[in-house]
């Protein structure tokens, strides 16, 4: 994996990181449907994340990405059907019952929001914040659990005296680096993370992104990265999975996939992405709109805004296949061959 080479403080020892034979995160068949709609809102998603290893997941907003990364703690939309398996640590989350599903949430599995402001009590200081999940769990005595707080919070660039502020007496900045460290206090197996770096300059996001990956290299941690930022999903991932209208159009190692995408959308969010050095004039974009949920799909979600299309692409949808001599590879299109080594022109 590749990180920026930004220096960051080094990561406290883990408490007693859980181990896992399996994916830290393993996800079959995830289908979601929500009321009101004509079709699921994730349709079949397979995702795994393994040991140690940091898959991103990209996409345009309202693809699926948050929700795939949330049903990892079966925080679900109320009124959702749910079929298929999704374990954290070899455990599906979807069939556990309310104590063993806070034991996974609280030790096993934990989520960096993309809204910091959203995920703490106004009313309460940081310190309660940081430590209220461990103590209740019994994970942690009180002063342990203050002390380790202290330690996260130096670790992500903060002084421990933050412990005592309420989350309005800090900056949007600051606080999305609390919730960070508060998603560390339980040596999770599997740490979410969904637009993590969202309001951040570009220094802090830089250290941010090193933080989470000497976290990853310190204690095996698994992390799922959400993004919409390519360059950044490129930059920290060893595979990519790419999700458009709630399903998986390609998935592949992050350097490979980048370099010879084999799905019409990955190749035109890839030209639509802003660059330094790239030609001057009127940026790419992807002609139309995504689909309405309360229409049907019976072919490729991405028919209708494709230049490859053809009768089979609205009629048929596309199962995933592998590239020749690269299994690893994966993409969901009828002319995944015609793509390869050309340029698609998405506008």
């Amino acid at each position: 994996m590749r990180t920026p080479n930004t220096p960051t403080p080094n990561p406290p020892t883990p408490n007693a990181p859980a181990a896992t034979a399996g994916p830290a995160l393993d996800v079959r068949g995830l289908r979601i449907t929500l009321p009101g709609t004509a079709r699921p809102v994730l349709d079949g998603v397979d995702l795994t994340v393994g040991a140690g290893e940091t898959v991103a997941l990209v996409g345009e907003s309202g693809s699926g990405k948050s929700l795939t990364s949330r049903s990892a703690l079966r925080l679900l939309p109320p009124g959702a059907v749910v079929e298929g398996v999704v374990r954290v640590a070899g455990r599906d989350v979807l069939t556990l019952d309310p104590a063993a599903l806070r034991a996974v949430r609280s030790t096993a599995a934990a989520m960096v929001f993309q809204d910091p402001r959203a995920a703490v009590n106004p009313l309460r200081r940081i310190g309660d914040f940081l430590t209220e999940g461990v103590t209740l769990t019994g994970t942690m005595g009180r002063n342990e659990a203050t002390a380790r707080a202290g330690e996260l919070l130096r670790a992500v660039g903060l002084d421990a005296s933050v412990l005592r502020k309420y989350p309005g007496q800090v900056s949007g900045g600051m606080l999305q680096r609390v919730v960070i460290a508060a998603a560390l206090m339980g040596d999770p197996v599997l740490l979410l993370a969904d637009e993590p770096t969202t309001a951040l300059d570009v220094t802090s996001q830089a250290e941010v992104i090193a933080l989470l990956a000497a976290l990853r290299e310190r204690f095996g941690t698994g992390l799922l990265f959400v993004t919409h930022d390519l360059d950044l999903a490129a930059a920290i991932s060893d595979r990519v999975y790419v999700m458009y209208a709630g399903r998986i159009a390609e998935t592949g190692p992050a350097e490979e996939l980048f370099a010879r995408p084999r799905h019409p959308y990955t190749a035109a969010l890839l030209a639509s992405t802003p660059r330094m050095d790239g030609p001057r004039g009127r940026l790419a974009a992807i002609a139309g709109m995504p689909p309405d949920l309360r229409v049907e799909l019976p072919g490729c979600a991405f028919a209708a805004r494709c230049p490859l299309a053809t009768e089979v692409c609205d009629r048929e949808a596309p199962r995933p296949a592998a590239a020749p001599g690269r299994p690893e590879h994966r993409a969901a299109c009828h002319h995944s061959d015609r793509l390869e080594g050309s340029a698609v022109d998405a506008r």
